[in-house]
């Protein structure tokens, strides 16, 4: 699933070309691409209408039109939105057209056809929402409002980061690469880590966040952006997928192991156990024997 430095990445070029472009057409390919009503509604509603703004909350794309209205795309597993030219082939496993006042199209493709497309009112995004923490990157995301959001939770510190009511936006591969570089252990307890890690913690997930939009997100399989290119950002990991790979500051082996049925990737020099405490130590050593 695109994590948020790769909707934002999109968002961005979204925001280059799509504002000020009239809607003249929809159509649809698979009807449950639409979410909360019939696709012949929804093209009528959604025809006509010149698209003013382009946001993204947590994983979801934002487009507003001029009459308040918000398109709302979730591309979940294998959605991408590609900007199609007249003379363009069409894109493979195009799901949702919408025909732009230039001729240009935008391709809503999905080829496992989990994602969907919403029309909403500004004021159902807040129960929209609701579930979703905090952005990671605005200015109210401080070290403070993180050990908020961490604090009363004594499961993994990975597993918690995942839960997009702890922090919105935030999955697995930016995960691994804000604990490495906080260099804290994915099996740490939430409630162990201090004021000092948490601030180093801050710091790792912004840092992570803002390297992966820098290069195009961590795209691989079928992600890409408008113009259907490839993020180049798993050229610039540092522990996700290299296991086995040295560590680019000690040396030692990236190890993997399991956390909340995720693969997690980590330095066990860079990133300890808790002193304290053994067990995240014996789950990793399980989970190393057991691959």
């Amino acid at each position: 699933m695109p994590e948020l430095p790769e909707v934002e990445f999109v968002a961005r070029q979204l925001r280059e070309t799509l504002p000020g472009r009239r809607i003249t057409a929809v159509e649809t390919r698979w009807e449950r691409s639409i979410q909360g009503m019939e696709p012949a509604e929804f093209a009528a509603e959604v025809s006509g209408r010149v698209v003013t703004q382009v946001g993204r909350r947590a994983k979801y794309l934002l487009l507003t039109l001029d009459d308040g209205r918000l398109l709302i795309i979730h591309r979940r597993m294998s959605g991408n939105l590609l900007l199609w030219a007249p003379d363009d082939p069409e894109p493979l496993y195009t799901r949702v057209v919408f025909t732009l006042d230039d001729g240009r199209r935008l391709a809503y493709t999905d080829p496992r056809k989990f994602g969907r497309v919403a029309l909403a009112a500004p004021d159902a995004l807040p129960a929209a929402f609701a579930t979703l923490g905090p952005e990671p990157l605005e200015d109210a995301f401080t070290p403070a409002a993180l050990a908020t959001r961490l604090a009363g939770h004594a499961g993994a510190i990975k597993a918690v980061l995942l839960d997009q009511r702890v922090v919105a936006g935030l999955g697995n591969i930016y995960a691994d690469e804000a604990l490495f570089r906080a260099g804290i252990h994915p099996l740490r307890s939430a409630a162990s880590l201090t004021a000092e890690e948490i601030t180093r913690l801050h710091a790792g997930i912004q840092g992570a966040l803002t390297t992966g939009i820098a290069h195009g997100g961590t795209t691989f399989g079928r992600h890409r952006d408008i113009y259907n290119e490839a993020g180049v950002n798993l050229e610039h990991v540092e522990v996700y997928r290299r296991t086995g790979q040295p560590c680019l500051r000690c040396g030692a082996p990236i190890e993997r192991i399991v956390v909340a049925q995720r693969s997690t990737h980590f330095c066990p020099h860079c990133q300890p156990p808790h002193p304290a405490s053994s067990n995240g130590g014996s789950q990793a050593r399980r989970s190393k024997r057991a691959k």
